[in-house]
């Protein structure tokens, strides 16, 4: 029931704001006319991080025998040494020479053995799923009470030529901030993701929130009609309302029905203690040329109940501005939700009024199946991992005559990094499908001129990945 076109946008959004705020491993670079201090300082840095890498049972440029060395398959999979050795600054590093690893290596088993007896190790051991943030720090308390406290790793690091006391302390702090850098960034990572499901949930909310919001403008009704005959001096028309609205039988079955009652225990209310929406929107409708020929009509019936609630919704609720003010308070997931999900509802109401009485009423499921439910997360997932790969793509046919790729817009470098991934990675998706789809979120959420752009861009990769081989659709 939420579709791709959502799902799309979703992951575009959250991509863009993660991109925003997030580092990578970030290795620092060599100090420029540097003191003695900081040039050992630099050197020491380099090889604490090398240090993890290989206690992670990683091995690095030069390493002939990380085979000496037996890590804990818990250290195997901790995220920090994976990337580690995954990051190009520190293999360049390597095939400089820059490091003094090969003397610390002989060293590591020794080390090994003392993180595995450790206190910190068992602590670490007790966490169920560590998170990035976890394995950093980590990784920080080792450095500062493991490997330092090591006599044979001080004494290696004093008998370097560079040798400083100051240097040495310089070096473990910087190490200890890079780590600190990587828990936060990849706990960002891990966050965006949540929130992009947090999103799509928040999304199917809605969807049940428009169904609640029909039966709360029913109930605030029958509130008023029973306050009237509490009047000093109620009229006859107080005492003897016409009460077709309130007993609508449509309000009266998604009331009674289990599959609604559920999920309202599960969400919470959206509607039941709002004074300001439901009552505004509820005199719109009693004020409406659609409300007066339905209680004029000679007679209804369940069908005729459903029809009136679809034009209710189609006609007054959601082209509204008051829903839409409302829905801005209560999350910031909804900017993009209710044309989407308000179709869907319409599209249920319909669906709604041929259903025989006794049967449940047949509510959409959050995702059509299980590829649905997974494509934001996978999608998310390769953008990210990928986007060097996807940038290069992108920049490879930027047509500098026209396009300046200093100012190209970021959201655009967004929204093609996702249709690349989405290109290259699903192959049951149609090239023009993915194509369309994100030249549209182009047109929809970036500069005038995106749409074109993108369109433009994208074409020319497609293009250059056939021919590479990396499409085959």
């Amino acid at each position: 029931m939420i579709n791709r076109i959502l799902i799309r946008v979703k992951v575009v959004q959250m991509l863009y704001s993660y991109l925003l705020t997030h580092s990578e491993f970030h290795i620092d670079a060599a100090p420029e006319a540097a003191s003695a201090d900081r040039r050992f300082a630099y050197s020491v840095y380099l090889d604490l991080l090398l240090a993890i890498a290989e206690l992670s049972g990683v091995r690095t440029a030069g390493a002939r025998g990380n085979q000496g060395i037996s890590v804990d398959k818990l250290l195997r999979h901790n995220k920090v040494g994976g990337a580690l050795a995954a990051t190009d600054e520190l293999k360049t590093v390597l095939s400089r020479g820059t490091s003094h690893i090969d003397q610390l290596r002989p060293l590591l088993q020794e080390v090994a053995d003392a993180i595995t007896a450790s206190e910190i190790f068992k602590d670490y051991k007790k966490i169920k799923n560590p998170t990035p943030a976890d394995d950093a720090r980590f990784w920080s308390v080792v450095l500062e009470t493991v490997v330092l406290k090591n006599t044979a790793v001080v004494s290696a690091f004093r008998a370097m030529p560079e040798f400083t006391g100051r240097g040495l302390d310089m070096g473990l702090d910087a190490a200890k901030a890079s780590l600190a850098s990587f828990g936060d960034s990849r706990q960002a990572y891990l966050s965006a993701k949540t929130d992009l499901q947090r999103s799509l949930d928040k999304a199917y909310d809605l969807y049940f929130g428009i169904f609640e919001l029909m039966v709360e403008l029913t109930r605030e009704q029958r509130k008023r009609l029973e306050a009237a005959k509490e009047k000093y001096v109620p009229t006859a028309e107080d005492l003897n309302p016409q009460t077709r609205f309130v007993d609508n039988a449509f309000i009266a079955r998604l009331e009674a029905d289990e599959v609604f009652a559920e999920r309202m225990e599960k969400q919470p209310s959206l509607w039941s203690d709002d004074l300001v929406l439901v009552p505004r929107l509820l005199n719109t409708i009693l004020s409406s040329d659609i409300y007066k020929r339905y209680m004029e009509a000679p007679s209804t019936d369940y069908a005729a109940d459903c029809d009136f609630w679809r034009e209710v919704c189609k006609s007054i609720i959601l082209p509204g501005d008051d829903l839409a003010e409302a829905m801005e308070s209560r999350s910031v997931f909804w900017n993009d939700d209710m044309q989407v999900m308000g179709t869907f509802v319409l599209k249920s109401l319909r669906q709604m009024a041929g259903v025989e009485e006794g049967k449940p009423l047949p509510f959409l499921p959050q995702f059509k199946d299980s590829e649905d439910a997974s494509f934001g997360s996978e999608l998310f997932t390769l953008a990210v991992e990928h986007k060097d790969e996807y940038q290069s793509y992108i920049n490879k046919f930027i047509n500098t005559e026209h396009w300046d790729a200093e100012r190209m817009a970021f959201m655009d470098v967004v929204i093609m990094t996702c249709a690349i991934a989405e290109l290259i990675n699903y192959p049951s998706i149609p090239v023009p499908v993915t194509m369309n789809e994100y030249v549209e979120i182009a047109n929809n959420y970036s500069t005038q001129r995106s749409g074109q752009f993108v369109n433009g861009v994208l074409y020319a990769v497609c293009e250059y990945l056939r021919s590479e081989g990396k499409i085959n659709k």
